[in-house]
């Protein structure tokens, strides 16, 4: 298996003209004229998985892609657990945080259902100020909790960001994604992969059966699920480590280390844990027709099935 941060790189760092060789090979495979999956196109594959949006078929915004994630958010991440942050750097970072969480959000939502620039906006502002009053109403009743030991208190207080970032994350997701759930999002027929290649070389796109609140709430369900779980080991591991290693001799002696080593752990822990967390729900759904709407019992696929973009 590839290494987690070689694949980061061949699948980020892609040229305009590497993107539409990419976009080639895929789509010769499909059309039936390679009749193998070579390694190539497998890789591919993974170029255009991690580099178009599935709805729009057009590159998302590069600090915005799921490929980037680790660059983009092993500062700010960084930041947030910063050892003895005081409450001007804890709001700074907690804003910085929900202004990478709604640019993600909205590059990757699905685009079946616009998003209005007031909601938007509005969802933004709900996100920051939920996550600030979590940061700043933990960090405050922490050290009110008297029958802790100081240790027991340094750990909880370590651990207040992760509190923040869930909370504030799985809340961001909703609120930028209500109006899919509102208004659904579009559905489509499970096709065979012989279906499937035969409408590519045809030149044929599959369409739309209707749009589906019940799709929506779950993509948007699980799209929230999806962010705590990417953030519980990359905000709790790294900080809890940390502790540990504040206690021994050699960092001791080198306080200046501790930033650097800060940055290892949370690089070295997004690395592997992103990949864990994007492939516990597909982006491409699949579920049985009836669990839907009634309209669309009778529509379903292959083996009865419906699927739709739920999004990243």
């Amino acid at each position: 298996m590839e290494p987690p941060h070689q694949m980061l790189v061949r699948t980020l760092f892609v040229s305009a003209s590497g993107l539409e060789n990419a976009k080639k090979l895929v789509s010769s495979y499909k059309q039936g004229e390679v009749k193998s999956m070579t390694p190539e196109i497998w890789q591919a594959k993974k170029v255009v998985d991690s580099t178009l949006h599935p709805d729009t078929g057009q590159p998302v915004f590069l600090p915005f892609r799921m490929s980037c994630f680790v660059i983009s958010n092993l500062i700010v991440t960084a930041g947030m657990l910063t050892p003895g942050l005081q409450t001007t750097g804890t709001l700074l970072w907690q804003i910085a945080n929900q202004s990478l969480n709604v640019g993600i959000n909205n590059a990757n939502a699905n685009k079946s259902t616009p998003l209005p620039t007031s909601t938007l906006i509005k969802s933004y502002l709900f996100a920051v100020s939920a996550s600030c009053s979590v940061a700043l109403g933990l960090n405050a009743t922490v050290p009110r909790l008297k029958r802790l030991s100081p240790g027991a208190q340094t750990v909880l207080t370590r651990l207040v960001p992760f509190a923040a970032v869930a909370s504030a994350g799985a809340l961001n997701v909703f609120l930028m994604r209500g109006e899919e759930m509102r208004q659904g999002i579009d559905v489509y027929p499970t096709l065979s992969e012989e279906d499937k290649a035969q409408k590519e070389k045809d030149g044929i796109e599959t369409l739309s059966l209707g749009k589906s609140k019940k799709a929506a709430t779950l993509a948007v369900g699980e799209t929230a699920l999806s962010r705590v779980l990417n953030s519980t080991p990359i905000m709790v591991l790294p900080p809890l480590i940390l502790v540990r290693l504040q206690k021994t001799k050699w960092l001791q002696q080198r306080p200046r280390m501790t930033l650097p080593v800060n940055l290892g752990l949370i690089l070295t822990t997004s690395i592997f844990a992103l990949p864990l967390a994007l492939a516990a729900f597909p982006q491409r759904q699949a579920v049985q027709a009836k669990s839907l709407e009634e309209e669309f019992w009778d529509k379903g696929g292959k083996d009865g099935k419906l699927e739709f973009n739920r999004g990243i």
